[in-house]
């Protein structure tokens, strides 16, 4: 393997990727870096919710078997790790990989905890401080939910991360950071990137976005999926970056997948505003610069990114409580079953108003008949074999759809016969989180950077 080269292996795209991916990252062949994705936005609330349950909880528990796998690995120096998996609990993720590594005799392994993105307790400071968290959509203050606060998170970059890897860490564990600063920070850890090498940057940041999905830019979830030879072994893909920012995607060759630019080029679009401003913590880089081609079968080559300075805000991904919601199925059968699941529906909202329950809000998707597509799909005289009705009601008032909840089984008895798949018994109403995208002065939050040893007490 060429010194001016640096190899990063995507190992999860998500919390409850496949499990084996990172295990065959590390043992299918050389790479120097896993990094692993466990959070999206919702995450962090599930996380503050398994918190309050267990002090000791809110992290990825999934990454501590992985890195306990890969102790012997981690131990000859043949890989370095670094994720997002500590969620709201980064120490807690910390404290359970250090002792699984003593208990299997690793007393020596560096591990490196990055905490600070979490905001919650502080908002009020912040807001008395001016720092009004304002909704990058509606523009409302965040002290309007400032009491059904959940999660409250800052995206930090890669920055403290690369600080970590300069004290030698094996194992990064951070909160809430960007998806693309866990493998921007070993370039810059690596070739001594400037934190003002703006093109640099961008392509490191632009590598990090084809990795962080997984396999989807090696063949999963392609639109010509037909094109991917097998999935059964799917291999992650791995970026080969050089010095110069250029980098070739690849996987290892004795794992299944398709890497092309076909597939390397649905993963640039993912989750895509302004190509020529996409933004984060580092750099903005500017997308319709990137050249992407492919100069031998199963390696796609990235070349040309172009970077802009970065902007003096941190994203910071709040979460709050929304009321509840109430979901069921029911799966009709031909003849007419379209017609059999509509109306079941319009019965379950008729029975809600004659109850007198207040629920301002019902929505029911028809699975089999118009969906992914509504208005736009199947003819709406097609009479599919089955169709499967998901009734959905949501409000504030936990007690009238847990009512509504009772009305569902009835309906195999008294709304339009050939139904069946009703299953898990009488639907209890849940809470619903939604989601506060915000901005806020770097200047207000710094993060903060721990590394230590396994065998030092915790």
């Amino acid at each position: 393997m060429a010194t001016d080269t640096l190899r990063i292996a995507s190992g999860q795209g998500f919390w409850g990727d496949l499990p084996i991916a990172p295990i065959r990252q590390v043992r299918n062949g050389p790479i120097d870096y896993l990094m692993m994705d466990y959070l999206a936005e919702v995450t962090m609330s599930i996380l503050r919710k398994q918190q309050l349950r267990d002090p000791e909880a809110g992290y990825a528990k999934d990454f501590v078997g992985v890195v306990t796998e890969l102790l012997p690995e981690l131990a000859a120096g043949k890989v370095r790790i670094l994720s997002n998996a500590g969620g709201v609990n980064p120490w807690g993720c910390a404290k359970a990989i250090a002792a699984a590594a003593r208990a299997r005799g690793h007393h020596d392994l560096r591990i490196a905890v990055v905490e600070g993105d979490d905001i919650l307790a502080r908002i009020p400071d912040l807001v008395a401080q001016g720092h009004l968290l304002k909704h990058m959509e509606t523009g409302a203050e965040v002290a309007t939910v400032r009491d059904r606060l959940l999660s409250a998170n800052v995206y930090f970059g890669a920055r403290p991360m690369v600080e970590a890897l300069e004290q030698d860490a094996q194992v990064v564990i951070t909160g809430r950071v960007t998806d693309t600063g866990l493998a921007l920070a070993p370039l810059i850890h690596r070739f001594g990137w400037k934190f003002d090498d703006w093109d640099k940057l961008a392509a490191g940041t632009v590598a990090g976005h084809i990795l962080e999905c997984g396999a989807q830019s090696s063949g999963g979830n392609l639109t010509d999926w037909w094109r991917v030879p097998a999935f059964g072994r799917i291999g992650f893909p791995i970026a080969e970056v050089r010095a110069d920012g250029g980098f070739d995607i690849v996987k290892h060759p004795d794992l299944d997948g398709w890497v092309h630019s076909m597939s390397v080029k649905e993963q640039l679009l993912y989750e895509i505003g302004d190509p020529a401003s996409y933004i984060t913590p580092d750099v903005v880089a500017d997308f319709t610069s990137i050249r992407v081609s492919d100069p031998a079968d199963q390696r796609v080559r990235v070349e040309g990114v172009r970077g802009l300075p970065a902007t003096p805000f941190y994203k910071v991904s709040a979460s709050y409580a929304d009321g509840y919601k109430l979901s069921a199925t029911l799966t009709y059968a031909w003849p007419l079953a379209a017609r059999k699941a509509r109306l079941g529906a319009a019965i379950l909202e008729e029975r809600a108003r004659d109850l007198g329950l207040k629920i301002p809000t019902f929505h029911s998707d028809f699975i089999g008949h118009q969906a992914c597509h509504e208005g736009t799909g199947q003819d709406a005289a097609y009479d599919p074999e089955e169709v499967q009705l998901r009734f959905n009601a949501s409000g504030t008032d936990r007690a009238a759809l847990d009512r509504l909840g009772m009305e569902i089984a009835p309906l195999i008895l008294t709304g339009p016969g050939s139904v069946t798949g009703f299953a898990g018994g009488r639907p209890k109403a849940s809470d619903i989180v939604a989601y506060w995208p915000a901005l806020l002065d770097k200047r207000a939050v710094h993060p903060k950077v721990s590394v230590f040893t396994t065998s030092t007490p915790l």
